[in-house]
């Protein structure tokens, strides 16, 4: 009896590995280029592939990004950092291959052609009408997307702040 559930077992065993595929086999999140391998490597000793490829950053924001992973260990040499902010530039940049997100309508008001334009060349709407937030919060928000690269000027910034916080604020 035990031998005959020992060889089901390993019937059992040798199936499902053949069904599942092997890790060479599973298409990387990362497209082909160079600096791939450092990022594939590096970045995800600590974080999944989602926390880059959702990402939709300027040159200036990657390389804060990169240099702040270096400083807290990242495995990049230094000679390695342009290739890397390089890459995730060409790859992850404002407006390219944002992923799908649900389809959104914001509401109307002033701003809101500002919030969409802007907002939606690094990543879906959703991520707005989802969020609750204070009024603070979203200027906190709203700089920091400047910082990181969003093209749009003070007096816009300002405008889509104020209307964050009427549609998607709390008290």
């Amino acid at each position: 009896m035990i031998m005959r559930s020992l060889f089901v077992a390993s019937v059992l065993a040798g199936v499902l590995a053949g069904a599942m595929p092997s890790l060479s086999q599973q298409q990387s999140p990362f497209p082909a280029g160079e600096g791939r391998d450092i990022v594939a490597v590096a970045c995800m000793q600590c974080h999944g592939p989602g926390v880059i490829v959702n990402q939709r950053l300027g040159a200036d924001a990657w390389r804060y990004y990169v240099q702040n992973m270096f400083l807290r260990g990242a495995q990049v040499l230094p000679q390695e950092l342009d290739v890397v902010v390089n890459y995730l530039t060409t790859n992850f940049g404002p407006g390219v291959n944002v992923p799908k997100s649900t389809q959104v309508i914001l509401p109307k008001g002033e701003g809101s052609e500002i919030v969409e334009g802007t907002c939606s060349l690094c990543h879906g709407l959703d991520r707005i009408t989802l969020a609750n937030r204070k009024a603070s919060e979203w200027n906190s928000i709203v700089r920091r997307m400047v910082f990181l690269g969003a093209p749009i000027s003070d007096q816009d910034a300002v405008n889509a702040t104020s209307y964050l916080s009427s549609k998607f604020g709390s008290q």
